[in-house]
């Protein structure tokens, strides 16, 4: 079972508007509200692969009811921490070609609250092959949040892997996650680097034991201190990107449960983002997609 952990779930709410333009009146063609947050799209990409996957996320409020009316309904396993505040909303805005997203703070956290989601998280991670934390961390939450449910997870003696950007990300450096994924934009603001490749080693050096990144259209770069590899589809794929970093993340981390090597791991990432982003929303994958471009990708090992 891989178990993935959201501090700040939200209810993703995902407008279609054909030819959206800011500044003017749309009419929405479809409107379609799901439980989301980063880990919980995690969540759902790997139970729609057939791999068990378990949800740990605080919830409060009607918006957490809500999220967990559709946790149940989507089948996903899931734990939760009952907390005081309101859970967040995310609006996505999808055009068919992209997408715009407004992501709400979430409510604060009381220390109490806090501690509670570490005691739910240890609970589930003796069962757990993998621990997979995703997304920002909610107001009121330690500063070195992360850096804690890392130190969970390694003190278990599992692969851990953290997708979060920002000071939540250096904080948890120190701990020594298994793999980081931050993308382009995050790499460069952590290290002030343009290169992803030579920002991926500075996070090396900073505790990482390994870094995925995201390059957008330009696919995967994997650096760990053995090697460098690379990995893209072979065009650019419309859609709504949002999720298929999450994706990326689900692949991982069924890769890392099988203790697969990076020649196999990015292939598998790069199709199954590509497929998200076909699919109009967060957390799904189109199939097709996915099965044609694993079927034809390969990473490459870059030399030193």
């Amino acid at each position: 079972m891989i178990l993935t952990v959201t501090p700040n779930p939200a209810l993703d709410v995902t407008y279609t508007v054909p030819g959206f333009r800011p500044h003017a009146s749309h009419r929405v063609t479809e409107a379609v509200a799901q439980a989301g947050g980063k880990g919980v799209n995690v969540a759902r990409v790997l139970t729609a692969l057939g791999r068990p996957a378990r949800c740990v996320l605080p919830l409060g409020g009607p918006t957490g009811d809500a999220v967990r009316a559709d946790l149940a309904a989507a089948g996903l396993d899931h734990a939760e921490v009952p907390v005081g505040g309101d859970t967040r909303r995310t609006v996505t805005v999808a055009d068919g070609t992209d997408a715009t997203v407004l992501n709400e703070p979430g409510p604060a956290l009381t220390p109490a609250e806090w501690d509670a989601l570490l005691d739910e998280t240890a609970r589930h991670l003796p069962q757990a092959a993998v621990l997979v934390l995703s997304g920002s961390l909610p107001p009121g939450a330690p500063a070195d949040g992360y850096g804690q449910l890392v130190a969970l997870g390694r003190r278990f003696g599992l692969p851990v892997v953290l997708d979060a950007d920002g000071p939540a990300l250096l904080a948890a450096l120190p701990a020594r996650p298994t793999v980081i994924k931050p993308n382009a934009a995050e790499l460069t603001a952590a290290t002030g680097l343009p290169d992803p490749r030579g920002a991926a080693r500075v996070l090396l050096r900073r505790g990482a034991e390994s870094v995925l990144a995201s390059l957008g259209p330009a696919g995967l770069l994997a650096v760990d201190p053995h090697g460098t590899w690379r990995c893209a589809p072979p065009a650019p794929v419309p859609g709504n990107p949002t999720g298929a970093g999450d994706a990326t993340v689900a692949a991982l981390a069924a890769g890392l449960s099988g203790n697969a090597g990076w020649p196999a791991i990015l292939p598998d990432a790069v199709a199954l983002s590509a497929a998200t982003v076909h699919h109009p929303r967060a957390g799904h994958f189109h199939t097709p997609t996915y099965h044609h471009l694993r079927a034809t990708l390969t990473a490459t090992r870059l030399p030193h």
